[in-house]
């Protein structure tokens, strides 16, 4: 076949991934389907290295099929909506950067906008977000503005009856970000009844797009209201303040709402990564301060970091997972025997206290032997081990669960 050039009309192509899409084509489990979007996704990125404007007309019928295919997909775990969102993600400048007329690009946002407007589920909101980049010229970006936006300014008007909803609306508002239309923008946005930062945003773009920061960042922060999402406008007003130099004050102000990740350690991490001027104690240190009550939580942060007298600390002013505990007793006790003695110290003082999920009489057990491997390993002294273990269990919530389970070890 040979590769399509700039001016050329859509080709005829055998998409394998095209049959596997069919509308209602899936059943309820999400599994398939996202195997189905992977496999999509790999076939069209093989065919853009070759023919960039074949594999951006491959990224438009799979973004046509996707919604339909998936009308019966139980989405509840979101895995689905999360795949649909990476797919766009990686479709997008698939399309964007194709080389074409600017009359092909047009036949394509028709496609593009059929794919968005016939949305049920939604599946491709994300879309809208991307519309300037979609459009690649201001002029078409202009045009599609314009075809959008009376409608969202009825839908927005004070006398519209009810709660109106518009599936073009960031669509609209991505158009004239790329047109360059800023103050009408603005203005528009002013004028939404229910202001929330999905809307917002764009003004905040729009601010930053004519170079003015200090107001972005005053935009950004104002009318936030309770259910606006704190982390995602932390994270721009972030950007803004390390993109002007002003680092020591977006991590004063930001970088804890803003990079709060899945776990404590990815919050470290991530918060260590972009600020690599600060010392990771400090961070640490602040991060513990803004969770009072939940020290030991961050057990795992100073771990990472190799700040094991923090990590003991830490353990000993509130609780922490035993099973973690024990596992760094283990994998330690040969490395740095006084944070492995006091990690299996810890863990027994914690699940003495009736802290830990489920705590089974084996893992009580893989606590103690992980204490007198490292006491033994470390010359010390074993039976002064048991007494510590001994005095810690006595009195506690866990006394007679954990007085079985170590019966015979305390005994020898």
């Amino acid at each position: 076949m040979a590769k399509s050039t700039p001016t050329e009309p859509e080709q005829r192509h055998s998409w394998s991934f095209a049959p596997r899409f069919k509308r209602n084509g899936f059943g309820w489990r999400s599994d398939l389907p996202i195997q189905r979007i992977k496999e999509a996704l790999t076939e069209i990125k093989q065919v853009g290295k070759k023919d960039p404007v074949l594999a951006a007309e491959g990224a438009l019928l799979l973004l046509g099929k996707l919604s339909p295919a998936l009308m019966n997909v139980d989405s509840s775990s979101g895995a689905l909506g999360s795949w649909v969102n990476r797919a766009i993600e990686t479709l997008v400048p698939v399309i964007a950067t194709a080389p074409v007329t600017l009359a092909v690009r047009k036949k394509w946002m028709q496609k593009v906008w059929k794919a968005l407007d016939e949305d049920e589920m939604p599946y491709l909101e994300l879309l809208g977000d991307f519309w300037g980049e979609l459009c690649a010229a201001p002029e078409l970006a202009a045009q599609w503005a314009n075809e959008l936006l009376p409608t969202l300014q009825t839908v927005w008007s004070t006398t519209a009856p009810g709660h109106g909803y518009f599936k073009g609306t960031s669509a609209c508002l991505s158009a004239m970000l790329a047109a360059g239309r800023y103050d009408e923008l603005l203005a528009l946005i002013a004028t939404e009844p229910r202001p929330w930062w999905h809307t917002r945003r764009w003004g905040v773009k729009a601010l930053l797009a004519q170079g003015k920061r200090a107001e972005a960042l005053r935009y950004a922060q104002e009318k936030a209201g309770l259910n606006d999402p704190t982390w995602q406008i932390a994270e721009v007003c972030e950007a803004i303040l390390l993109d002007s130099g002003l680092a020591d004050e977006a991590y004063r102000r930001f970088a804890i709402v803003a990079n709060q990740s899945t776990t404590r350690l990815a919050t470290f991490r991530a918060i260590c990564k972009r600020y690599p001027h600060k010392a990771a104690e400090d961070v640490l240190r602040d991060l513990v301060d803004s969770t009072p009550g939940s020290e030991g939580k961050w057990f795992a942060a100073a771990k990472d970091a190799g700040l094991y007298l923090v990590a003991i600390d830490l353990i000993q002013r509130s609780p922490a997972d035993p099973r973690t505990l024990t596992r760094a007793a283990k994998d330690f006790r040969l490395r740095e025997s006084d944070f492995a003695t006091g990690c299996a110290l810890a863990a027994l003082h914690w699940i003495a206290q009736g802290h830990g999920y489920e705590v089974t009489a084996w893992e009580v057990q893989e606590a103690f032997d992980a204490l007198i491997a490292v006491t033994r390993a470390s010359g010390g002294d074993v039976q002064q081990a048991k007494t510590r273990v001994q005095s810690l269990i006595t009195g506690s919530p866990a006394q007679k669960f954990m007085q079985a389970a170590l019966k015979n070890s305390l005994a020898n």
